[in-house]
């Protein structure tokens, strides 16, 4: 297992023809958006460059080629609204091409969404930010942790409740699906272990899955309704996300409509999409325009779901940049707010600004499309002139010989996965995914850096720490 953050191999990727929705197919309106979008679709470019080096750019198509993603879909938002919409590549290996219809797993994009329906039975008085979360639970109790303290809500969705399980992988077709109360306990058939309370309430931020997913067993019980048709009356119908749903599996029919997810090496996965039982962390079937309805409800450009102070409350960072359910980048006026989500198969990112009226959903159906949709987002926001989102400039020192031989080896994170550094080629590299080595740069002697994110190792003598955006969690030498 590698560090998850978060084509038809062989066959000619050739962007699909414009199937695009919103301002940028209607008639005159195209051809002033013609070559902005041709300009994005050229200028990807990486995270982090080189202080004093040319900048790279490369095109969307190459990328795919290069990291054996088959297919994307991005939306645009501008001037609070829908700008354009277009879907890259194919969907499957029957060759499909991705259209601005076509449904991707949401993964923990998911998250937000969960949070705002959480939200909203808050102010109906049927839960409560601040109360134990077992008093909202029927069917499943949290046990207590360590030190004794209660859970609340506003922790399970800042991740700040202390509880364990930072992910899920999903069950592959055919393999035997838990329920909800055997994925909390870990037990058979759950291929995760118990969702406790390791640290203490209120303490520190540390990314849990499993926290959501004690969200959705109680708003199950205070609803008593099934989850979907919960997130379907209290966000999606009310915002207007026809295309969305928290159906696990997808229906057969919405299922045609689905891009197929890959693996690192552009290989369909058997059997087609998982099934996530834990469907508040990572459960959501959507299109990039779907969460554009999303993001415009958050920026008071769409249909509302909660009252302005609800709103400001969703968008109040609790700890670590993270406030209820979304990161929040910035400080007002200019800040942003936004999620990852990183499924078997498919990677995404949405990201746009909370006054500003603009933003961009990427969605993808392979493993290493996390780099492509970070680089296309960064395209969108250098065209655009955005004031966030630019690719960072950094010095490099070279690091002695000794040095890069004492750092090669694997390290793991918990509950993350592994990953591991080596000298390939003459150089220090990483490979954070399943054999995807990139350069590993030094701006000291204890700050390592990649170009592809925005990614930090911070070395403290064998072990360390990993930052990536809100992420911030251990490392330790085990090999």
């Amino acid at each position: 297992m590698k560090v998850r953050f978060e084509s038809a191999a062989g066959k000619p990727l050739a962007l699909a023809a414009c199937a695009s929705v919103g301002l940028a197919c209607l008639g005159g309106a195209w051809a002033q958006d013609a070559s902005e979008i041709a300009r994005i679709e050229r200028g990807l470019r990486s995270a982090v460059a080189i202080q004093g080096a040319k900048p790279d750019t490369r095109s969307l198509e190459a990328e795919m080629r290069r990291l054996h993603v088959p297919g994307v879909s991005v939306a645009v938002i501008r001037n609070g609204k829908l700008a354009w919409a277009k879907g890259y590549g194919v969907a499957g290996p029957d060759g499909a091409p991705v259209t601005p219809q076509t449904l991707f797993q949401a993964a923990s994009i998911s998250k937000p969404v969960t949070a705002m329906a959480a939200l909203k039975m808050v102010e109906a008085g049927q839960l409560d930010l601040d109360a134990d979360i077992n008093t909202v639970l029927t069917t499943w109790k949290l046990p207590p942790g360590p030190a004794k303290r209660t859970v609340t809500l506003r922790q399970l969705l800042s991740h700040t409740a202390g509880t364990t399980v930072s992910g899920f992988p999903g069950y592959a077709t055919g393999v035997q699906v838990p329920t909800l109360p055997q994925v909390l306990d870990g037990k058979a058939p759950a291929n995760t272990g118990p969702v406790r309370i390791e640290g203490t309430p209120g303490d520190a931020w540390n990314y849990s899955g499993g926290g959501y997913t004690v969200v959705q067993q109680a708003m199950i019980d205070r609803a008593k309704r099934p989850f979907d048709a919960l997130l379907e009356e209290t966000v999606l119908k009310p915002i207007g996300m026809q295309e969305s749903s928290f159906a696990q599996p997808l229906p057969a029919a919405l299922l045609a409509r689905a891009a197929v997810p890959h693996d690192a090496q552009g290989k369909p996965y058997a059997g087609g999409p998982y099934t996530y039982p834990e469907l508040a962390a990572a459960g959501m079937w959507t299109t990039p325009s779907d969460l554009v309805k999303f993001a415009l409800a958050i920026q008071g450009g769409g249909a509302s779901v909660l009252s302005p102070t609800m709103q400001q409350t969703m968008l109040r960072p609790v700890m670590n940049g993270y406030a209820l359910g979304l990161n929040i980048d910035g400080k007002a006026p200019r800040h942003a707010f936004g999620h990852g989500g990183s499924n078997m198969g498919y990677q995404n990112t949405m990201y746009a600004y909370v006054a500003k009226g603009d933003g961009v959903i990427v969605m993808t159906n392979g493993d290493a499309g996390s780099e492509l949709a970070q680089s296309l987002v960064r395209s969108v926001a250098s065209e655009y002139r955005w004031p966030t989102y630019q690719t960072k400039l950094r010095k490099v020192i070279t690091l002695p010989a000794a040095t890069r031989a004492k750092l090669a080896g694997r390290y793991a994170i918990k509950d993350l996965g592994d990953f591991e550094i080596a000298e390939r080629e003459g150089k220090l590299m990483v490979a954070l995914r399943d054999n995807q080595w990139e350069p590993l740069y030094a701006e000291s002697a204890r700050t390592l850096f990649v170009l592809s994110r925005e990614l930090e190792l911070r070395m403290d003598g064998a072990n360390g720490r990993l930052l990536s955006g809100s992420f911030d969690v251990a490392f330790k030498k085990v090999k």
